[in-house]
């Protein structure tokens, strides 16, 4: 009989060599990928999910033995370890089971987080950009000949998808703050892009957010190194008392790695008053150039040559769902992304209008290299109401850069019965209303489809946002054959 696979001792590293792992809703991106790592390093797969999927499917073609049910008598005999996506609550039976035969069971983010220990962990954390930064730094770091071992939290066709087994010694991941899942991860290199008010149901302030960022921080090996932004952070508060060395980076000279952005989506990289990396970004914006300005930086502490990176970085086409140009319908070009939060939307508005329109006549803040007059139309789904109740007013500013904006039925997510009565996509329509934007609550994809073709003309950009299903509307208009 094999000995335990989990000891007493949180920090000590896992041999998943020869033990049987089974994954509990294996069909997500970064569990599927969390299944690949674990096989790569030894470990017996097997899964189960509720629904077959492209995830699911790629996997019963590489080998792991996937289980399009979840009961009880799903959990093998031989098994190990259990591991649960996040979705996954207590009383699901296989999760039940496992309890039942005193078996260990961790949520994704702790075993992700014990793989790091006695590897050089990397973990990307931030509100926002984790995903596109983390690719960004895969992509680097493969096309340098760096052999990586990654998980991102999408979708990208240039890496592969989102995971890849490479080098056994090095793993990067997503570090999310939901539910404090960070807090699992025992990095070398840590990252902060940004921290913000998010996730307001379970941290209630920013003082909150900015201790849980502290703890994160804290995680990070004291022979690694912590990169922070150097404004729109925190990082005094993030970066005290850590053990580890702390860089900064950002827009700002006193920055210890400063970018500078030029024309044609052209970036520099400034260290010590030199430049040592410059490329040319595919993806327009402020926040892509930071982003691929941090995945430059990591790729660096990683091993990759400087003029590889910028190489690199100038060949990065983009992930699924962030600022994904999905082509044209009737001379009507169509985006979809992910933002969610009013930042998020604020920044990839202002940054399709200024790569591909004219400014407004009102926006002073414009630095528009676009020609084209015609109008920008955005469908925004709301993603859990308890989001869009904390944050109304914020969203309510958020888009200044649409000519139009449709809303769809907010997308449920862990909400309570209380938060679904307290706001509404017509509240949110009302507020947009009130500050002059053009605005309209229309609850079906397929009535906004119809709607859509109604309206759009030549030349107009069409921009779908949201963490939901919203980007079906995308799809539809562009393919409505389909």
């Amino acid at each position: 009989m094999n000995e335990p696979l989990l000891t007493s001792d949180p920090n000590a590293p896992l041999d998943l060599r020869q033990r049987h792992v089974h994954f509990v809703g294996i069909g997500g991106c970064g569990m599927s990928g969390l299944a690949r790592i674990a096989r790569h390093l030894g470990a017996i797969c097997t899964g189960t999910d509720a629904y077959q999927s492209p995830f699911t499917d790629a996997l019963t073609l590489d080998g792991i033995e996937v289980t399009l049910r979840q009961e009880a008598d799903c959990v093998p005999a031989e098994a190990d370890l259990i591991v649960a996506s996040a979705a996954i609550r207590a009383e699901h039976p296989e999760i039940v089971e496992a309890r039942r035969r005193n078996l260990p069971v961790l949520k994704y983010a702790q075993l992700l987080g014990r793989l790091m220990l006695g590897r050089t962990g990397v973990a990307i954390a931030g509100t926002h950009g984790k995903s596109t930064t983390t690719a960004m730094l895969a992509h680097t770091l493969i096309a340098t000949e760096q052999d990586p071992s990654f998980i991102v939290g999408a979708t990208c066709k240039q890496i592969g998808g989102g995971a890849r087994a490479g080098r056994k010694d090095v793993l990067i991941g997503e570090a999310c703050e939901f539910d404090r899942s960070f807090h699992n991860f025992h990095p070398t290199h840590a990252v902060v892009l940004n921290v913000e008010e998010d996730h307001l149901d379970i941290y209630g302030s920013i003082d909150a957010i900015i201790e849980a960022f502290r703890q994160f921080a804290q995680k990070t090996h004291p022979d690694g190194t912590l990169l922070i932004a150097h404004d729109g952070a925190y990082r005094t508060a993030v970066a005290a008392g850590l053990d580890c060395a702390v860089e900064t980076i950002g827009f700002a000279p006193q920055a210890d790695w400063h970018i500078k952005t030029g024309p044609g989506l052209t970036v520099q990289l400034h260290h010590d008053g030199q430049i040592v990396c410059a490329w040319k970004n595919q993806l327009p914006g402020e926040h892509m150039a930071y982003n691929s300005a941090v995945a430059a930086v990591t790729a660096h502490r990683l091993g990759a040559p400087w003029e590889g990176i910028g190489n690199a970085l100038t060949t990065f086409s983009g992930l699924d769902r962030r600022m994904q140009n999905l082509g044209e319908h009737q001379g009507v070009t169509v985006v979809d992304d992910y933002g969610h939060h009013p930042t998020e939307i604020d920044t990839t508005l202002r940054a399709l209008r200024s790569h591909h329109l004219s400014a407004k006549p009102d926006d002073e803040r414009s630095e528009s290299s676009g020609s084209r007059t015609g109008r920008l139309i955005c469908v925004f789904q709301p993603h859990q109401h308890s989001r869009t109740r904390f944050l109304l007013d914020q969203f309510a500013t958020s888009f200044s850069q649409a000519d139009i904006v449709i809303v769809p039925h907010i997308y449920f997510v862990r909400d309570s019965e209380e938060d679904r009565r307290a706001v509404s996509a017509a509240d949110l329509v009302h507020r947009l209303q009130q500050r002059g934007v053009i605005a309209e609550h229309i609850d079906a994809f397929e009535d906004i489809v119809a709607h859509l073709h109604q309206i759009t003309r030549p030349g107009d950009l069409l921009v779908v946002m949201g963490a939901g299903p919203v980007w079906k509307v995308a799809h539809q208009f562009i393919h409505p054959q389909q």
